[in-house]
């Protein structure tokens, strides 16, 4: 279990996560992993970022 806490030492309210399993193309990895390191964050945070405007993308779609 990691434990994320904020600067004062107090424990980060964190969402509870959940695993997920998928593959993809070794060209569209690499270059997401750039990415990651471009921007000093985690693999994970773009990969949740992505996947909040995909659902938001396709909400709008609906609502039309």
């Amino acid at each position: 279990m990691l434990l994320i806490y904020k600067k004062d030492g107090e424990m980060a309210d964190t969402p509870p996560k959940s695993y997920i399993n998928t593959t993809i193309t070794s060209d569209l990895l690499t270059s997401l992993k750039v990415l990651a390191a471009q921007q000093g964050k985690r693999l994970n945070m773009l990969l949740e970022e992505a996947i909040r405007d995909l659902l938001e993308k396709y909400e709008k779609k609906t609502k039309k």
